[in-house]
């Protein structure tokens, strides 16, 4: 198959991956046509059809989940060569695709992006903002190098480093400021305002007030920390948020604060890579950094009450 290029398998492991022509040509960064030019010109190089074309789906032939399972493969053991050539560079430089999940990344990326650019004037940092569950599963395709998430994961091939913890805080509307600070079964009477499922903040929350998912009770929704602390002030109920987001989402909404009774909720933000990755030593490094920003970031969120 002379002619056969890295970015065609690259492409079309995307294509795979989302099964739309118009998000994988997000993911590659180029545009659709240009996108489909490149697989049609790997279908002739193989000299067989690789996609189901029609309709809003775009679906593999039998060879094509064959194939893309084979590209991943070359894909990832390419990436490993390429890191761990890297590896040998000291300071470390080149690309780094970190992903963050969308309760720490507002808050704490900012300054790590500071922190990382100068401790490593030759990194490219790629930040990426998803859930736990696409994460993970991208740091295990090889996708990411590492991501910044809530621990534990008990994923055997991942290496997991516990970098800080930090408690949640109680959002209440600013009427309710000099009410008693009620007690985790209390919430349960309470319209508690939660994020939307996939977040594990939201497991967090629920596992702390003793609440299924499932419960048949009135919970309402939200698709970001901002959007619940919003609905919170305009006074629609309570809701539960990380300390670290306290200085941004509360500056300017309607709301009190106040720190939930002993033993308070907390939970535990780490680092996480695969075990295998030639840049594991280099890896510990910049979670070293993560930690001094995720700490410097705790400490700037404002006095609360009932501390």
């Amino acid at each position: 198959m002379n002619g056969l290029s890295m970015k065609h398998l690259r492409y079309f492991e995307a294509l795979a991956r989302h099964g739309h022509f118009g998000r994988a040509a997000e993911d590659c960064a180029i545009t659709q046509p240009a996108l489909s030019v490149q697989v049609r010109e790997l279908e002739e190089l193989i000299g067989a059809p690789l996609v189901e074309r029609g309709g809003r789906q775009t679906r593999l032939t039998g060879l094509g989940e064959e194939f893309a399972a084979r590209a991943r493969d070359i894909l990832r053991a390419v990436d490993d060569l390429r890191d761990l050539a890297r590896a040998s560079q000291s300071p470390l430089a080149g690309r780094l695709r970190i992903g963050v999940i969308p309760t720490v990344a507002p808050y704490l990326l900012p300054r790590l992006i500071g922190d990382l650019s100068a401790a490593y004037p030759g990194l490219d940092l790629r930040p990426r903002e998803a859930i736990t569950g696409t994460l993970v599963s991208d740091i295990l395709e090889a996708r990411l190098d590492a991501a910044i998430i809530a621990l534990p994961i008990s994923e055997p091939v991942l290496q997991e480093v516990a970098l800080f913890e930090e408690e949640f805080v109680l959002v209440r509307p600013l009427e309710d400021a000099d009410k008693l600070v009620p007690k985790p079964e209390m919430l349960q009477q309470m319209r508690l305002l939660l994020l939307e499922e996939g977040h594990c903040f939201r497991d967090q929350a629920l596992s702390f007030c003793k609440l299924s998912s499932s419960a048949p009770r009135e919970l309402m929704e939200g698709s970001s920390l901002s959007t619940l602390v919003q609905m919170v002030g305009a006074g629609i109920g309570v809701t539960l948020i990380p300390e670290m987001a306290v200085p941004i989402e509360t500056r300017s909404a309607a709301v009190s604060l106040a720190r939930l009774g002993r033993p308070r909720p907390t939970r535990t933000i780490g680092m996480v890579w695969r075990k295998s990755n030639p840049l594991s030593d280099q890896l510990r490094q910049v979670a070293s950094i993560v930690r001094q920003a995720g700490t410097a970031s705790r400490e700037d969120a404002s006095p609360l009450a009932g501390a």
